[in-house]
């Protein structure tokens, strides 16, 4: 899919399309895509949105850190989560990994 293309499908919060020079914008890494921008591709990818998040280097603001985060928590879910990106953990089903 071409960059216009992919700008065509993309709507504005006032509803219209993006323009395709802010699209290119972003995807050089010269800007920061709102939230609801990132939602989009996502379902215009046919990806998760935990995923297309992932990519961004961006938490999904229903992560967003608060006061009441734990802090033992949060490193929980990192090694958990680095466990299951390196296949180390038996994660989904899966047999664990001998290193």
């Amino acid at each position: 899919m071409s960059q216009q293309e992919m700008a065509a499908l993309l709507k504005n919060r006032d509803g219209k399309p993006l323009s395709s020079s802010y699209f290119n914008y972003l995807e050089r890494d010269r800007g920061k895509p709102p939230d609801y921008l990132l939602d989009q591709i996502a379902e215009i990818l046919k990806v998760s949105r935990d995923v297309l998040y992932f990519w961004a280097k961006r938490v999904p603001p229903d992560l967003e850190p608060g006061d009441n985060v734990d802090p033992g928590r949060v490193d929980a879910a990192y090694r958990a989560f680095r466990r299951e990106l390196r296949g180390d953990g038996a994660g989904a089903g899966g047999k664990s990994r001998k290193r």
